[in-house]
C-alpha cells in the first residue's frame, strides 16, 4: 500500500518499532476479546498488525513464537473456567484487494502442487512449486459475520461445552450462557450422531433486535451498547446466564474443528450435515471454481452488505475440498486454505468539533455531534447523533475529542465513544443547555424520562419539523410539500402553524408571486393538500406530532375510538385500557389533546375539513381487526394492485404485524415483481410465499389458499 509506513532499515530502530507495535496490538486484543471495550477501530488495528508483519518480514529475527503475528486472541479472563479446544481455533489472514486475493489463490495452487508436507511448507517451498501442476480448486465463499467466535463441542450428539476463542488453544466456558440462545440446540437432530463434533461459529445480535434493544435502553435512560459485536461479547460473558437469556442473541455456524465417528469430503457436505442436525448455517454461501466468480461474489456482497439481518465485515474464501485443506495445512496462526477479504470498516476515527442541540417536531431536544468530515462505509459523515444528555455523559465525549464514528446500513451515524489516550488538554464535560436554542424557552426533562423537551408548541424549529412531518408519507403524504417548500413558506410568512397548510388555497396569488413558482407548481401543491385533507384518521393522528404515537399505535387507538372527538374526550385510564396502549402513550395522548394551544389547533383543522371519522377510510368498514392477529408478514417487490404502504395498511388493519426482514418468526412473505433477496431467505427459512392472488385471499379469509397455509 502506497500510504503504509516505511519499515526501518536500522536494526535498533526496527526493534524499537516492533516492540511498540507489539505492545499496542496485545493491548488492543485484550480490550477487544476480554474487556469487550476496544479502543481502536478495526481498520486501525488491521493497519498496525500489517505494519508489524512488514517489520518482521524485513527483520526475520524479530518474529518469535510470542509475537502477536504468531498468536490468536488474547489472555483469558479468570472469571470463567478454562476449556481446552479439541483442535486449536486459529485466526484468518486478511486480503484488502483483488491483487492480494489473487496472490493467496496463487499460494494455494503452489501449495497443492508441492510435494512438501504441510508443516514444511514455507515461502521458499511455495515459490519453487509449479502452479500448473496443481489440481482443480473449488472455493467456498461465505459472509464474514462480525460476531464473537464460539467453539461448540458435541459428544454423542449432546452439547458438552461451548467456549470462547480465548488464546486459540484454551477458551472460557460459556456453555450455560450459550444454551439460553433460542436457536442453539442442546441435542443434535441426528439419528446416529458422531462421537465428537466440534463446531465453529459466531454469536451475534440480529441488527433489528439490537437496534430495538438499544432504543429501549436510550428511552429508559440507560447507556446504549457500542455496537452489535461488543454487545454480543458482553452478553455472552455475563456470569448469570439469566442475564444472557434476556438478550436477543443468535448463532451462526461456519466450520468444523475435531471430528470423530463421521467423515466428510467437502466443506459444503459438512455444512449440510450441520443444518440437518439443527444448527443454523450460512445461508448466503456459494461455491465457485473461478477466481473471477469469487471476486464477483465479493463485490456483490460488498455492495449489499446491509441487506442481511446481521452485521458483516468481509467475505471468507475457503478451499472446499477437505483433503486439499489437509495438504495445505496451517501456519502458526492461520490456515493456508482460507483467507478473509475485509470490507471497508463501518467505524472510523475523527475529531468531534462541537456538540449542538436540535429540537424536533414533538419538542424533543437531541444533542448531535458536529464532526470533522470522515468517510465511513462509503458515506461522508459530518453529523452524528448523541441521543440525549445521559448518553453523552455515559460515553464522556467532549468537544475536541478524537472519537470513533459508526455507520452501519441505514442507521443514523452515531458517535461510539472517545479514543482513549487522545483527549486534548482543556476539554470540558458537556451538559444540556438550560434553554431551547431556537426559541429561548426552558428545556425540561420530565420525571422518569431520559430526554429533554422544549414545551413551546410555537417554537420555530418544532414548527418546521412538524410541517415536514405533516407532509411525509407516513402522515398526510402531501405531494409537493417537501423540506425546501416548507422553509420557503415559513420565510415568506405564508404558514404559522399546521392549520395554515389547509388555508393556502386562499393565498394562491401570493404563491404564484413566489420566485420560480409557476401555475403548475402551485396547482400541484394545492391538489396535494386537498388529497392530504382526505387521509384516514390514524394518519391524521400521526400528523399531529403526539409524543410516542407512531403509525401502529395510532391504528390501535382508532380501532378502539373511531372518531377524533371520542379520542379527545377519553380519559387516560380509558386509553390505557386499550390492548396495546400502555400508560406512557395514554398519558401522552391525553396530555396533548388537553393542552389549550393543541385543542385550538384541532378545532381549526376540523373546521378546515380534515378527516374526523375512521369510517371514511376506503375499505375500513367491516374489516375484522383481529383477522390476522398473531401473523407476522413481510412485503417485498412490486404488487400490481397495491402500493407498499397500502399493502402494509391493509395487513395492519386486520391485526397483522408487518416487518422488514425475514426470520423464523415470519408467517408469510408477500412477494410481487422483483422481490429481491427476501424471497431466497424465505425459501431457506421454510417460510411460505404468497403472490398477489394469495395475498388477496389472506386479506379476505385470514389464511393462505389451501396448500399454502401457515397460520400462527
Amino acid at each position: 500500500m502506497s500510504d503504509a509506513p516505511e519499515v526501518p532499515t536500522d536494526p535498533a530502530e526496527a526493534r524499537a518499532r516492533h516492540d511498540e507495535l507489539a505492545r499496542t496490538v496485545r493491548t488492543a486484543r485484550y480490550r477487544y476479546y476480554v474487556l469487550s471495550a476496544p479502543d481502536l477501530a478495526d481498520a486501525e488495528f488491521d493497519a498496525l498488525l500489517r505494519e508489524l508483519e512488514r517489520v518482521e518480514q524485513a527483520h526475520p529475527e524479530l518474529r518469535t513464537p510470542t509475537s502477536p503475528t504468531q498468536q490468536v486472541g488474547a489472555p483469558l479472563d479468570t472469571a470463567f473456567p478454562p476449556v481446552t479446544h479439541p483442535e486449536p481455533m486459529r485466526s484468518l489472514d486478511n486480503a484488502f484487494s483483488r491483487e492480494e486475493l489473487q496472490a493467496w489463490a496463487e499460494r494455494v495452487r503452489r501449495g497443492l502442487a508441492s510435494d512438501a508436507a504441510p508443516e514444511e511448507l514455507d515461502e521458499e517451498e511455495l515459490a519453487a512449486a509449479d502452479p500448473g501442476d496443481a489440481p482443480r480448486v473449488t472455493y467456498g465463499c461465505e459472509l464474514k459475520i462480525d460476531g464473537v467466535a464460539i467453539d461448540l463441542v458435541y459428544r454423542d450428539g449432546v452439547l458438552a461445552t461451548a467456549a470462547t476463542r480465548g488464546d486459540g488453544t484454551t477458551g472460557e466456558d460459556v456453555t450455560n450462557q450459550v444454551l439460553t440462545i433460542a436457536s442453539m440446540p442442546y441435542r443434535l437432530h441426528l439419528d446416529d450422531p458422531p462421537a465428537l463434533l466440534e463446531v465453529r461459529g459466531e454469536v451475534y445480535y440480529p441488527l433489528e433486535a439490537f437496534a430495538a434493544m438499544n432504543q429501549a435502553r436510550i428511552e429508559a435512560g440507560e447507556a446504549a451498547f457500542m455496537n452489535p459485536r461488543n454487545a454480543a461479547s458482553g452478553a455472552l460473558r455475563q456470569k448469570d446466564p439469566e442475564v444472557t437469556r434476556t438478550r436477543p442473541l443468535a448463532v451462526w455456524c461456519h466450520g468444523l474443528g475435531a471430528v470423530e465417528g463421521i467423515a466428510f469430503t467437502t466443506h459444503a457436505e459438512a455444512m449440510r450435515t450441520l443444518a440437518d442436525a439443527g444448527l443454523p448455517i450460512a445461508e448466503e454461501s456459494e461455491q465457485h471454481t473461478d477466481l473471477d466468480e469469487v471476486w464477483a461474489y465479493v463485490q456483490r456482497w460488498s455492495a449489499a452488505r446491509h441487506d442481511v439481518s446481521y452485521e458483516i465485515d468481509g467475505v471468507v474464501i475457503k478451499v472446499e475440498d477437505l483433503a486439499q485443506r489437509a495438504q495445505l495445512g496451517f501456519t502458526a496462526r492461520a490456515p493456508r486454505w482460507a483467507i478473509a477479504y475485509k470490507m471497508p470498516p463501518v467505524e472510523q476515527a475523527t475529531t468531534l468539533q462541537a456538540i449542538e442541540v436540535n429540537v424536533g417536531r414533538t419538542g424533543k431536544a437531541t444533542p448531535y455531534a458536529v464532526l470533522e468530515p470522515v468517510l465511513v462505509a462509503g458515506t461522508r459523515i459530518t453529523y452524528a447523533t448523541l441521543h440525549n444528555e445521559i448518553q453523552v455523559q455515559a460515553k464522556d465525549v467532549r468537544a475536541g475529542d478524537r472519537v470513533l464514528v459508526r455507520r452501519a446500513g441505514d442507521v443514523i451515524p452515531e458517535v461510539v465513544g472517545p479514543v482513549p489516550g487522545e483527549r486534548p488538554d482543556g476539554t470540558q464535560p458537556w451538559s444540556m443547555p438550560a434553554d431551547c436554542p431556537f426559541c429561548g424557552e426552558p428545556l425540561v426533562r420530565p420525571e422518569g424520562e431520559a430526554h429533554h423537551f422544549c414545551e413551546n408548541v410555537d417554537c420555530p424549529n418544532r414548527l418546521r419539523e412538524s410541517l415536514a412531518h405533516l407532509a411525509s408519507r407516513g402522515a398526510l403524504d402531501i405531494e409537493g410539500l417537501g423540506e425546501q417548500t416548507v422553509d420557503l413558506l415559513l420565510a415568506e410568512g405564508l404558514v404559522h402553524d399546521l392549520a395554515d397548510v389547509f388555508r393556502l388555497h386562499e393565498r394562491r396569488e401570493e404563491l404564484l408571486a413566489l420566485e420560480k413558482w409557476g401555475t403548475k407548481r402551485v396547482d400541484n401543491l394545492l391538489a396535494g393538500i386537498e388529497e392530504g385533507r382526505k387521509r384516514p384518521l390514524d394518519r391524521v393522528l400521526v400528523a399531529l406530532n403526539i409524543r410516542h404515537l407512531g403509525p401502529t399505535y395510532a391504528k390501535t387507538l382508532v380501532r378502539a375510538y373511531p372518531s377524533l372527538q371520542a379520542i379527545r374526550d377519553a380519559e387516560p385510564e380509558q386509553l390505557e385500557a386499550i390492548d396495546g396502549i400502555g400508560p406512557v402513550i395514554a398519558s401522552a395522548v391525553h396530555s396533548w389533546f388537553t393542552t389549550p394551544r393543541n385543542a385550538q389547533l384541532v378545532d381549526e383543522l376540523i373546521a378546515l375539513g380534515i378527516t374526523t371519522d375512521a369510517e371514511v377510510e376506503d375499505g375500513a368498514a367491516g374489516v375484522d381487526a383481529e383477522l390476522l392477529a398473531g401473523w407476522t408478514v413481510v412485503v417485498t417487490g412490486t404488487l400490481e394492485g397495491y402500493t407498499r404502504d397500502e399493502a402494509k395498511a391493509a395487513l395492519e388493519a386486520r391485526g397483522a404485524k408487518v416487518t422488514g426482514s425475514v426470520s423464523g418468526r415470519t408467517s408469510v412473505v408477500v412477494a410481487g415483481e422483483d422481490p429481491g433477496s427476501k424471497l431466497d431467505k424465505a425459501a431457506a427459512a421454510g417460510v411460505p410465499v404468497a403472490d398477489e392472488g394469495a395475498f388477496r385471499h389472506l386479506l379476505e379469509h385470514g389464511g393462505l389458499p389451501e396448500g399454502g397455509s401457515n397460520a400462527p
